[in-house]
């Protein structure tokens, strides 16, 4: 079979085969740089030759923009190098059953090589997994959580619900998702810690259980999956795009973070070790930005007075902050919630660029600024975060730190991805400006 999103796979799962044979399959998904899965779907056999000796696709899937066009900015693979052999290796240990799918199963892999076998660096899932290890040389594992706002529109393109935050009422109107998403994650090994309604017509707050290491991310994925997958099979559309209309909430995808040794939770015992996670943060997150917020549409989220972050700040139970530090009667509950990212964030890159601000700051044993009081957004004396993807951009060329840590190679990568988005834009034309200036001018 080509090489297609594991959404187009699955659907296609559904009549089952044409020679009435039994109707099994693994979904071997590769994340790419947008945290889209993408893939192509084995026999079990196939399967397990894959887990054994890798499995072949093609390059280009390193090198497509999120609308699938080739990013002709890349010179040494994709679609100018005649889009070669990827050799992918897939991890066994994330092997779940997609329950709307009988007899389907996926399992996420990662670019091991190039045809000519030299590593491939460029897997923002081993991103992740590396950030995890520098974390991991100081001593310290992690135990993260993702916190999705997703919106749901019926068949006729009307949201769910009227927006009302927190609404008991309403959630009445998501009752027949949730039933139907429930198993769904259970089959993919993911705990739904809660749901409520959020202050935008059709906005849904999912709040995945913190898991350790790269599970939380993992299961982040699988849960952006599900949603969709679900939906569609009700006749629903779901979108985690970061702002749909202007003037509502936009959809964020907060990360919660704490950093654990021996079965305990380090920021609720060690002053240091918190106050060097909190400054790391807040020392990268410009730069970070470029990673919590990938998109054109991802600053539209980003303004003034939607509890959506605007300067570098923290606060303790402050939600107007880039960064809540959340401290309750259980002390293993501790933890920081980056209130950057938005739901069109790739979990892996969000978590790994969260990860490694961290942990610098850790290293460095770096001392945050005093907790902002009060509405941090109203306040002109602290410094702004980018407010574009083209600020955004410059902030991370202007981190070698943070892109060391990272891995220089993947971050110039990724880079030429946000100018590929930057280029697209500029070379097109919106509904808004036809309207605005077509009369005028």
């Amino acid at each position: 079979m080509t090489d297609v999103s594991l959404s187009d796979l699955a659907a296609a799962a559904q009549a089952g085969p044409a020679d009435g044979g039994t109707n099994e399959f693994v979904l071997l998904g590769l994340p790419d740089l947008h945290g889209q899965v993408r893939g192509k779907a084995l026999r079990p056999a196939a399967f397990e030759a894959a887990v054994r000796d890798g499995a072949v696709m093609t390059d280009l899937l390193l090198a497509l923009d999120t609308t699938d066009t080739p990013i002709t900015d890349y010179e040494d693979f994709g679609i100018r190098s005649g889009a070669g052999d990827l050799i992918v290796r897939p991890d066994p240990s994330t092997l779940r059953e997609i329950t709307w799918r009988p007899g389907w199963r996926v399992c996420m892999a990662t670019p091991e090589c190039w045809s000519d076998g030299l590593p491939c660096e460029l897997s923002s899932r081993e991103v992740l997994r590396n950030a995890l290890d520098r974390m991991a040389e100081l001593g310290y594992d992690t135990r993260s959580a993702f916190e999705y706002e997703v919106r749901l529109r019926d068949a006729n393109d009307e949201p769910l619900s009227f927006g009302i935050s927190y609404s008991v009422g309403e959630i009445s109107s998501f009752h027949a998702f949730i039933t139907r998403l429930g198993p769904a994650l259970e089959g993919l090994g993911v705990e739904l810690a809660a749901v409520h309604t959020e202050a935008g017509p059709g906005l849904l707050e999912l709040n995945i259980a913190a898991r350790d290491g790269i599970r939380a991310a993992d299961d982040a994925v699988y849960v952006k999956l599900a949603v969709k997958e679900v939906a569609s099979s009700m006749g629903l559309t779901a979108s985690f795009l970061a702002k749909t209309v202007p003037g509502q909430e936009g959809s964020s995808g907060h990360v919660h973070l704490s950093c654990w040794r021996d079965g305990q939770n380090v920021f609720a015992s060690d002053d240091a070790v918190f106050d060097g996670a909190v400054a790391g943060v807040l020392d990268h997150l410009p730069a970070a930005s470029l990673m919590l917020n990938p998109t054109i549409n991802s600053y539209k989220r980003l303004v003034p007075g939607w509890f959506a972050p605007v300067n570098v700040s923290w606060g303790v139970e402050n939600r107007s902050c880039s960064v809540r530090v959340i401290r309750g009667d259980d002390r293993d509950r501790w933890r920081i919630e980056c209130r950057r990212p938005g739901a069109d964030a790739n979990p892996y890159l969000a978590l790994a660029a969260l990860v490694t601000s961290a942990a610098d700051g850790i290293r460095r044993g770096a001392k945050p600024p005093e907790p902002i009081v009060g509405d941090a957004s109203a306040r002109d004396d602290l410094p702004p975060l980018p407010g574009s993807l083209e600020s955004a951009l410059a902030a991370f060329e202007a981190d070698p730190e943070l892109r060391g840590a990272l891995g220089e190679s993947f971050c110039a990568y990724y880079a030429v991805s946000r100018a590929w988005e930057l280029k697209a834009w500029r070379e097109a034309v919106s509904d808004w400006e036809r309207e605005r200036y077509g009369r005028a001018v």
